[in-house]
């Protein structure tokens, strides 16, 4: 699968050739704020199968705690990916150009979620981030 992304005011753009994987939704009071919403919603790639194919200089990089960090459009704002290790380790899915043909997976952090979001019924998820043992809440 071939999927594109980019920036808001289009400076940078982006090309994955591979596959999304372990899409989700975080309600953290940090994801709030850098994301400007109720959540982020994000998936996984592997980093051989990112390339940046427009504007990488116009990036700036954040780095939220040691090793990770995000990435984003010096112009608009836009934030594009998750970092490890400066690698692209995922992406936001609403900069994506493309249908990544994935449903959300889980929603993380729901227990310190904005009090005004309202979660449907049914959907998985998780108080914290997702537990070693894969138990839901």
């Amino acid at each position: 699968m071939s999927l594109t992304g980019e920036c808001l005011c289009g400076s940078i753009k982006y090309r994955i050739n591979g596959t999304l994987r372990d899409p989700r939704s975080c309600h953290c009071s940090r994801c709030r704020k850098a994301f400007s919403a109720q959540a982020s919603s994000y998936a996984e790639v592997n980093a051989d199968d990112f390339v940046w194919s427009q504007g990488e200089a116009l990036l700036t990089r954040y780095e939220t705690q040691p090793g990770f960090g995000l990435a984003f459009c010096s112009r608009c704002g836009s934030t594009l990916c998750g970092l490890y290790q400066n690698d692209v380790h995922g992406i936001t899915l609403g900069c994506l150009n493309d249908d990544p043909q994935i449903e959300m997976g889980y929603h993380i952090f729901v227990g310190s979620k904005a009090s005004w979001e309202v979660i449907p019924e049914g959907i998985v998820t998780y108080a914290e981030g997702v537990p070693q043992s894969g138990t839901e809440n």
